[in-house]
């Protein structure tokens, strides 16, 4: 070991300052550390502080032309009332949000879409359900009307969630191949009066904000996660 040879002051000093200085993994925002965001210009992130949380942060980010990203906004979130699980292990009907990463294939909505919303967007009628029966064909799908096979008492029509439905993105959550019993009608909505049965929610405003942001063109994806641990968001 060399001798020691500089003053007090000077070893405090250089403390302070390599105690100050935040690494540069930490600095950079969150998309720029997570393992995979989809490849698009546009991500949204639904993060909690851990899997027994029921609420947390949605931001909403662009990927600038140099390849960087910029926050474009966030908002207070809710999740499931029993908090959130990996995707993969999630059953349908336990009030938890899954982890993962997931594309955004359409928007819907009670009310008419904001000005300015250019994605594909769904007006709710009277006849709009979601299928959520696992005995249907139409499992975890739109319909209008609610085919035979679908259950009523198995399915969610739409049209009775007035405040939450008001505006809504369908995340992509065992979406495109189904596997009936994981789990269905799992959306990005405006808030109820709590915890959510396993979506993400957000206020009215910014659910809004949101809509009006969000550009197809621009491949946008969700990704949903927690700080840290086996669904940490920046595993996705």
């Amino acid at each position: 070991m060399r001798p020691f040879r500089a003053g007090i002051a000077t070893a405090v000093a250089a403390c302070a300052a390599l105690g100050a200085a935040p690494s540069a993994s930490a600095a950079a925002p969150l998309p720029a550390r997570m393992a995979d965001t989809g490849g698009g210009r546009q991500l949204i992130t639904a993060e909690a502080p851990r899997t027994s949380s029921t609420t947390g942060t949605v931001t909403w980010w662009d990927r600038g032309a140099n390849g960087g990203w910029v926050k474009a906004g966030s908002a207070p979130a809710r999740f499931g009332a029993k908090g959130l699980v990996a995707g993969s292990k999630r059953r349908q009907s336990t009030n938890t949000t899954p982890a993962g990463l997931y594309d955004l294939p359409f928007a819907f909505g009670v009310k008419a879409a904001p000005e300015g919303t250019t994605t594909t967007y769904r007006r709710v009628h009277r006849d709009s359900w979601w299928c959520q029966d696992n005995a249907s064909r139409s499992y975890n799908r739109w319909t209008e009307p609610r085919p035979r096979d679908c259950r009523a008492a198995e399915s969610e029509h739409l049209a009775d969630y007035a405040t939450q439905y008001a505006h809504a993105l369908v995340v992509g959550f065992n979406y495109h191949r189904p596997v009936h019993g994981r789990g269905a009608g799992i959306f990005l909505h405006v808030n109820g009066r709590g915890a959510t049965a396993g979506c993400v929610s957000v206020p009215k405003d910014a659910m809004r904000r949101i809509l009006t942001w969000v550009r197809p063109e621009q491949s946008p994806h969700i990704a949903i996660g927690t700080a840290g641990g086996a669904t940490g968001i920046t595993r996705y």
